[in-house]
């Protein structure tokens, strides 16, 4: 070997060896800075006492969750009440939200991973105010995380979320919550808690194509009857007659309709009306609108006062009126804050699914079945 091409090998091996010391010193220094950030919080100087409202803004909608009167409102339903529970559930999550990754991120990686403030690629902004509509924190919400590339991103579970502080559009974040709650799918945020008529003293469907039956009872052990003639070897079925009733305490809400939806697209233009009274002294109406998406548009109203006095058994002892007359007490307490609840829903179009209605909305013949003949005792 020359001296002349020893000289030019060793002057290669010289500058091949300080770029490779100059890489490994900026990757380095590049975990170093990621390191330091591990385990610490994403948004770190928000405070729950000084959240007032919650906006969710994604590419095709938005929801604004308020505050107002000592409740968590949502703006987009005219201010329907949301779930405490969940409101609480998210501040205490992004309070607690630690970073998990961290690295740098190039344009094309913020669109992929559906980051990008607006436009293609947009993430889901999510922000904090205070109660006079000041940011607090703001968070871009991407895509799901995975440790593992599942069959359908969309329906798997994920081990966390991409997320991307707005101010710092240059570095990209993975937390190990995946943030489900970042929504703005109402449904998601409401306050389901809905119609609990208990103790049905009569039952009535009026359909909108004519069918009508009305079932009834003279007290809560008492046998159901059904209007109008029973043809003969039939009898009520009472097994359906209270299921029918029972379905009457469990009308959850699945949803509230968007205010643009018309009577004529939600069918309670013409609707089936169902009118239920309570021993207790109250009458429930619902109007009930035709099926979509599994879903039946609803609006109910609510009439008359909780009985304010119990009428005593017979033969009664001093010893069971003093209980009865406590339990009453107790029962009517949670009666009225129930139906303060409810009379809240008056107005709205509440979205209810199919299964919670399914027991009501028959036709008269299926309260009917075949009566049971005698068996006859031995001779």
């Amino acid at each position: 070997m020359s001296g002349r091409v020893l000289a030019i090998l060793v002057a290669l091996a010289i500058v091949l060896g300080g770029g490779a010391l100059w890489l490994h010193r900026q990757q380095s220094a590049r975990e170093a800075t990621n390191v330091a950030t591990l385990g610490q919080p994403v948004l770190k100087d928000l405070k729950a006492a000084e959240i007032g409202a919650i906006r969710i803004e994604g590419p095709k909608a938005t929801l604004t969750v308020t505050q107002r009167d000592g409740q968590w409102k949502i703006a987009e339903r005219k201010d329907f009440p949301a779930d405490a529970a969940k409101v609480r559930g998210l501040v205490l999550k992004a309070i607690e939200l630690k970073v998990g990754q961290s690295e740098p991120i190039a344009a094309e990686d913020r669109a992929r991973l559906a980051l990008n403030e607006s436009g293609e690629g947009a993430g889901t902004r999510l922000t904090f105010q205070s109660s006079d509509g000041k940011p607090l924190a703001r968070l871009i919400v991407g895509n799901k995380y995975f440790k593992q590339a599942p069959d359908n991103p969309d329906t798997a579970t994920a081990d966390g979320r991409y997320v991307m502080r707005p101010e710092d559009p240059k570095t990209v974040l993975v937390v190990s919550d995946p943030l489900a709650q970042v929504s703005t799918q109402t449904a998601r945020w409401i306050d389901r808690s809905g119609i609990a008529a208990e103790d049905v003293k009569t039952l009535e469907l009026r359909m909108a194509d004519g069918e009508h039956w009305k079932i009834s009872r003279e007290n809560p052990d008492a046998t159901w009857t059904i209007d109008g003639e029973i043809p003969p070897g039939q009898q009520v079925a009472v097994t359906k007659a209270n299921a029918a009733s029972y379905s009457m305490s469990l009308l959850e809400i699945e949803d509230v309709a968007a205010s643009d939806l018309t009577a004529a697209q939600s069918g309670l233009d013409k609707p089936s009306i169902v009118t239920a009274t309570t021993f207790a002294g109250l009458t429930y109406t619902l109007k009930v609108g035709k099926l979509i998406d599994g879903k039946y548009p609803v609006t109910v109203s609510i009439e008359g006062e909780p009985n304010k006095a119990r009428t005593p058994k017979a033969n009664e002892s001093d010893a069971d009126k003093a209980k009865n007359d406590k339990a009453f007490a107790e029962n009517l307490k949670k009666l009225e804050a129930r139906l303060a609840r409810e009379k809240a829903l008056v107005g709205r179009v509440l979205l209810i699914e199919k299964i919670k209605l399914d027991d009501i909305l028959e036709k008269r013949a299926h309260f009917l079945e075949k009566k049971e003949e005698k068996k006859a005792g031995p001779k």
